[in-house]
């Protein structure tokens, strides 16, 4: 009976142990899922879905396969905070997110405690680097690279053109307006108008009348795809049809569905599309034999999992620290290319062109 018991105590010890060694890695992707950035999600979740089933049908990381969270945080701050303490007891290492600046930027005190390595696709404002946490990266540019190209861009091309800066308020928006501001104002060009609005505002009518009666040229929004699109609808709605340049969140075919043919011409800065990168040939092959373009950040968030894996397998553990550091100590390849990580965990080579709206799709020369 002894014998039998030590036995049993035995495999029940082995198979413990096997099934340790066999658990999955919890990783998350956390962004707007619903609400008025859900085309975004979207994307990342596309993104983080096909980067995890393309690793585990190579074997995992280290013999182990990923287990994909998703959590919603609708572009809210609060939710964000509460996704992110989701993820911390889910014992979630590691997660591709946010997508908003004001989602990413208090969601990452919560992964710094937990020490869950936070890298977002999508996330421009400076803050969120500058806040100095070992754990926090991107694969995406800067407000302050973006602002600094729309700036000069503009001071070239609109030479003695009125010009009026807009944004809603949030981190995203009001960080790249005012980046944009400061290249204008450092150009020697003042804008003649600088006005903020509510985001989820729909009715633009008032602004539109005023920057008409202002003879605006050009207006430059530091904003999101939905009322960018309805401020440039209803402009031509009313017989106005200045030039309308943005940042990057108008990368996503929702704009053209709000703006309709008032969208025509409109310019947004946004890096080379990845979608052309060699490395991305054939993902972005089997994205399209699943009928989906990968388009925006699909391929950042595809990435930015490619690069925590590469970390991974460099220093064999899964441990925040560790990986942070093998983040920032090299290249890793990615559909992005081959991509570097300064101290501050901002993606190094970093660039922004710009594209133009034409016939419902956009593209850059």
């Amino acid at each position: 009976m002894r014998t039998t018991r030590t036995f049993m105590l035995a495999s029940a010890v082995l198979l413990a142990g096997t099934f340790t060694a066999h658990a999955d890695i919890n990783i998350a992707v956390n962004g707007p899922m619903t609400g008025g950035e859900a085309a975004f999600g979207d994307q990342m979740k596309r993104g983080a879905e096909m980067a995890v089933a393309d690793i585990n049908a190579k074997g995992g990381v280290l013999g182990q396969k990923l287990k994909l969270f998703v959590g919603d945080d609708a572009c809210d701050p609060k939710q964000a905070v509460a996704v992110a303490n989701k993820s911390a007891s889910d014992k979630v290492v590691f997660v591709a997110g946010h997508f908003c600046s004001s989602s990413s930027i208090p969601a990452s005190d919560v992964y710094h405690e937990a020490g869950i390595i936070q890298i977002s696709p999508a996330s421009t404002n400076p803050l969120l680097t500058e806040k100095g946490r070992w754990n926090v990266f991107r694969t995406c540019g800067r407000d302050d690279q973006q602002g600094t190209v729309a700036g000069n861009f503009i001071a070239d091309k609109f030479k003695g053109k009125k010009v009026a800066i807009l944004h809603d308020k949030t981190a995203y928006g009001k960080g790249l307006a005012d980046e944009t501001k400061k290249q204008l104002n450092k150009r020697g060009v003042t804008e003649a108008m600088y006005e903020a609005y509510n985001k989820g505002d729909k009715d633009f009518k008032a602004l539109v009348s005023k920057m008409q009666g202002a003879k605006i040229d050009v207006i430059y929004v530091g904003g999101y795809h939905q009322e960018a699109g309805l401020i440039i609808r209803q402009s031509h709605d009313q017989g106005y049809k200045p030039q309308l340049i943005s940042g990057d969140a108008l990368v996503t075919d929702e704009y053209w569905k709000i703006a309709g043919p008032a969208g025509e011409g409109t310019l947004m800065t946004f890096s080379p599309d990845p979608r052309r990168n060699k490395e991305a040939a054939g993902v972005v092959a089997a994205f399209k034999k699943a009928n989906y373009d990968p388009e925006g950040y699909t391929l950042y968030t595809y990435a930015a999992i490619q690069a925590w894996v590469n970390a991974v397998n460099q220093v064999k553990s899964t441990d925040g620290k560790k990986v942070a550091d093998a983040l920032k100590a090299g290249k890793h390849n990615t559909v992005l290319g081959a991509i570097g990580f300064d101290k501050k965990g901002d993606v190094t080579g970093a660039d922004y062109v710009f594209y133009r709206w034409k016939g419902g799709k956009y593209d850059y020369n």
